[in-house]
């Protein structure tokens, strides 16, 4: 008898979404997307990334069932489907070059710059200030310390590979950024 239930609650949940039943896609939708959230903040991504790659996750994952490319054996697994699609998208846009080059002010917490007589002043208008500091002083940085800081921050990539990359020690290149790091605050910090 439960089986046969399952079997029925399955079949009537692929039959609305097929017939594009508004009910049943925002019930899918609500109860997804806190999770998708959660995944994407977790991984360097903002509410609006979120939206964005929850709504084409939902849109593949809608397009996949009216289309017969997926046929899911029970809610749970719309659910686990969705999720899927959704971790997948993230990851190509942290692969992207497009996320690569974009700076982040949380990635640039070492550039605390101590302005005490600014304290009423809104957070979000310093933090736009230090960061347009920064990347003036990043500007004005020579090309070797601007290409190691580059592949190490932007890029991500490995210290070992970086030295590698610049025929260095690893602890050269460890060296050689702390002093880029500190050319860049000692800049940013006159600008």
């Amino acid at each position: 008898m439960r089986k046969a239930y399952q079997t029925d609650h399955k079949l009537q949940v692929i039959s609305a979404i097929k017939a594009n039943d508004s009910e049943t896609l925002n019930s899918i939708y609500r109860s997804n997307y806190p999770k998708i959230e959660a995944l994407i903040l977790k991984n360097s991504g903002t509410k609006e990334h979120a939206k964005d790659v929850y709504q084409e996750a939902f849109l593949a994952l809608w397009q996949n069932i009216k289309q017969n490319k997926f046929i899911p054996k029970s809610e749970s697994s719309i659910h686990g489907y969705l999720y899927t699609i959704a971790k997948n998208k993230w990851m190509d846009v942290l692969r992207s070059q497009g996320f690569k080059k974009t700076i982040v002010a949380s990635q640039l917490h070492h550039f605390e710059i101590k302005d005490e007589e600014n304290n009423g002043i809104d957070d979000d208008i310093l933090k736009d200030k230090r960061l347009e500091d920064v990347m003036l002083a990043f500007k004005d940085l020579g090309d070797a310390c601007k290409r190691l800081l580059r592949k190490f921050y932007f890029e991500k990539k490995p210290m070992n590979l970086i030295a590698e990359e610049l025929a260095l020690d690893s602890a050269s290149t460890r060296n050689k950024k702390y002093r880029c790091m500190q050319k860049l605050r000692q800049i940013a910090l006159n600008k």
